[in-house]
């Protein structure tokens, strides 16, 4: 696999205004970018996830079409053709420190550093075009070898849901949003897992070039411009491992067993016999949640399950023992963004609907 490379340019600054215009098509009107070439860097190297590095690559070839002048250059520390997650050899077009700046650092993720410290060597092939870069961007955990050059200090940013908790544990100083498709702080950009790079892409492009000639891109890609609802749709369920306490325990297990019961603060504190004030420090100090929003965390979790399962959305709200489906649809737009129905679509089937 290979991309297209180029000779180094200089970024040019074009107002927004003037960023595209209109030519006459047998489809219609399409939008033509009238800025200068603008030089896309790709960070390649051994066990690079493959969809991180083309996925935002034909996202800005396919700008080109509409008139964009993007030079796409895949670029390894060493110059030596790399191998990819799936164990297809990428072929790069030299190496990072013998180009000229690059107006977009591309840095795509891998799998191997979330599990394992990044190495130093990677590390500094980041750093160093980074420092010269109009922009930088990193896709999924891509965000691990930005972090480990010290480019995400002090800064937000975003990386897959299963890995953002480490990502802030690395990265002490980044504020790490863990629902955000893409984050922009600056010249820095970050994006969630995988296809999201797509997403980010476009972003770019439509940064660079318009919402026209973005939403062309889009089209012609048959991906959406901008997607509903954060990266927590994609997430496992909430809870995590049983509470130590066994007072703790059987208030849990009581919550996950019978959910349409009445759990409010009094009632569970009556079931354990301790005082309401004595259960909700129960709650914060081993769970850092309160007993109410507990119950709405594991009500949510059966309803995503029971919409996944087929249920109707009236339906996942009383077996959930949500009090009415107006309470569920509020909890799903505040933690996803979007309503049951929407979720359900998404994720209940991948047949097509028959006609």
């Amino acid at each position: 696999m290979s991309l297209p490379s180029a000779s180094p340019t200089h970024r040019r600054s074009v107002p927004p205004e003037s960023r595209w215009s209109s030519r006459e098509s047998g489809s219609g009107d399409l939008p033509v970018a009238s800025a200068g070439p603008h030089r896309v860097v790709v960070l390649a190297y051994d066990g690079v996830t493959l969809l991180d590095l083309a996925g935002p690559a034909e996202v800005f070839k396919e700008a080109n079409r509409f008139g964009a002048d993007y030079r796409i250059a895949l670029l390894s520390p060493t110059g030596a053709d790399v191998t990819s997650n799936l164990g297809v050899r990428v072929a790069v077009d030299g190496d990072l420190s013998s180009e000229a700046a690059s107006d977009t650092l591309l840095v795509p993720g891998s799998d191997l550093y979330p599990r394992t410290p990044v190495p130093g060597y990677l590390a500094s092939a980041a750093r160093i075009p980074a420092a010269v870069a109009g922009r930088v961007a990193s896709i999924c955990t891509g965000a691990f070898i930005l972090a480990a050059a010290g480019l995400l200090d002090g800064k937000r940013a975003t990386t897959h849901w299963q890995v953002t908790h480490e990502l802030a544990a690395r990265c002490p100083t980044c504020r790490v949003e863990p629902d955000a498709i893409y984050v922009r702080d600056g010249s820095t950009y970050s994006s969630a897992g995988v296809t999201a790079g797509i997403d980010l892409a476009l972003a770019l492009v439509e940064e660079d070039h318009g919402a026209d000639l973005a939403r062309h891109v889009a089209r012609a890609l048959v991906v959406y411009m901008q997607r509903a609802g954060g990266q927590s749709q994609f997430s496992a369920p909430l809870q995590g491992p049983p509470p130590r306490s066994p007072a703790l325990r059987t208030i849990t297990d009581l919550v996950t067993a019978q959910p349409r019961r009445d759990h409010s603060l009094g009632e569970l504190a009556k079931h354990l016999s301790v005082s309401t004030r004595h259960l909700t420090r129960l709650f914060q100090d081993e769970l850092s949640t309160t007993p109410a929003r507990y119950v709405e965390n594991i009500r949510f979790d059966m309803a995503r399950a029971l919409l996944d399962q087929g249920h109707t959305a009236t339906q996942a709200a009383t077996l959930a023992g949500f009090p009415s489906y107006e309470s569920m649809r509020r909890v799903f737009a505040r933690k996803l963004k979007i309503s049951p129905a929407a979720y359900q679509r998404r994720f209940s089937t991948t047949r097509l609907a028959s006609v």
